[in-house]
């Protein structure tokens, strides 16, 4: 990292909290294993809490009990404390949030947690400095390679750091945090736009209340005029095609591995939209992607829709629970004839109509926010080393401080 403005380079170890375990590991493995979860109390933090898109993530988790936390109380973190992966994910940085509704955390045996001293530094500029490409870079090449890639306490603490005056750390936390509260923002609009399109296919399609159901009739639970249909007529899915990682080149065109977006590439393969699911390895997720694309091999995809609308064919697939269609012996697989054969009813193209009307707008707002959000993510990664560099100063900046960071006043 270049040090334009000439700000001081300390320890990290410096800038903890001067108390014992203030930089703490977490627990030895059989302090804390599987069997001591249970479904409520003090919340374990992991690798799957420390996405890269978050400062922490609530999601997946597990909890121990308050006296199986007192019994590990030195691997505990609390609200404001920076979280780091010791082992597996390396470069992965977490920020305990501090309007939490848990007062603690325990940190699991692959983490480890520092307690900032507030006079000294400001948590959320060093998570944003643990965030840093060169800072993940350092990280991996310094890592320890005996058995699993892993960083201990002594290299953490040894780990330099740019420090502004604190005044500056703020200002360039709050800078980069207005970019992340805007981002969150979007992509909580983005799930609830996602949770209302749901909840319209399962109305209408799941619970039968459809616009109508009133007046219809029924045989054998099947509204009249809706088709019986084997799935393999309803839609036509295709194996996607071959792309070794060697071999993307860089472009505007999503590649659609089993369960998420891999990368961009010059090509395409398919028009949209590209509905897609994992064949190979991970099975379940469906895939709405509303450009040309690559699927990939390890991807199923509809290449024929045989003229039903794709909103109804996306929902479909999402509620079929295809991860339970796993044929194989080893590596987990879906086999396509295992779902053509199933016999599903297809309400008439003018509900499918109507459906579509009511979902294309709902699909368009969400496409729009997370291009939105795709704009301030470069901007943000853009920002952040020029900011933590020093090469595009901040003293002489008024900042107005975003709401998710709660002093009320800058301190100089």
């Amino acid at each position: 990292m270049s040090n334009t403005s000439k700000w001081p380079i300390v320890r990290l170890s410096m800038l903890a909290l001067n108390k014992k375990g203030a930089i703490a590991g977490g627990p030895f493995g059989s302090d804390l294993v599987s069997r001591d979860y249970v479904a409520s109390g003090v919340p374990v933090v992991r690798g799957v809490n420390l996405p890269n898109h978050t400062k922490f993530s609530f999601d997946d988790l597990v909890f121990v009990t308050e006296n199986k936390a007192n019994s590990l109380h030195f691997n505990c973190a609390y609200p404001g404390d920076l979280v780091f992966t010791q082992r597996g994910t390396l470069g992965q940085v977490g920020l305990l949030p501090k309007d939490s509704q848990y007062s603690r955390f325990l940190i699991s045996q692959s983490q480890m947690k520092m307690t900032v001293d507030a006079k000294q530094a400001d948590s959320r500029y060093l998570y944003y400095y643990f965030r840093l490409p060169s800072t993940v870079t350092y990280i991996e090449n310094h890592a320890l390679q005996s058995g699993v890639p892993h960083i201990n306490l002594g290299i953490l603490k040894k780990f330099q750091v740019i420090r502004p005056l604190l005044g500056e750390q703020k200002k360039i936390a709050a800078i980069l945090s207005a970019y992340d509260d805007l981002i969150e923002n979007n992509r909580r609009r983005i799930a609830l736009l996602e949770k209302i399109a749901e909840a319209i296919y399962r109305e209408w399609f799941v619970r039968l209340r459809f616009p109508g159901h009133e007046q219809a009739k029924f045989e054998k639970g099947v509204p009249e005029g809706w088709e019986k249909r084997r799935f393999g007529e309803f839609c036509i899915l295709q194996r996607g095609y071959d792309l070794p990682d060697k071999d993307i080149d860089s472009g505007p065109f999503p590649v659609i591995a089993a369960t998420s977006i891999k990368a961009y590439h010059k090509q395409f393969r398919a028009e949209p939209p590209v509905i897609a699911t994992g064949r190979s390895g991970s099975l379940g997720s469906v895939l709405f992607v509303n450009s040309r694309a690559w699927p990939l091999n390890t991807s199923l995809y509809v290449k024929d829709f045989c003229g039903n609308s794709p909103y109804l064919i996306y929902y479909t697939l999402k509620n079929m629970g295809l991860e339970g269609f796993n044929s194989g012996t080893g590596v987990p697989t879906l086999n396509r004839n295992h779902l053509n054969g199933i016999s599903i009813a297809v309400p008439p193209k003018p509900i499918q109509a109507t459906f579509e009307g009511q979902l294309s707008p709902i699909f368009q707002q969400a496409e729009s926010l997370g291009q939105q959000t795709e704009h301030l993510l470069k901007i943000r990664d853009a920002l952040l080393p020029r900011l933590i560099s020093g090469k595009l100063p901040v003293d002489a900046l008024d900042i107005r401080f975003p709401p998710s960071m709660e002093e009320p006043a800058l301190e100089v």
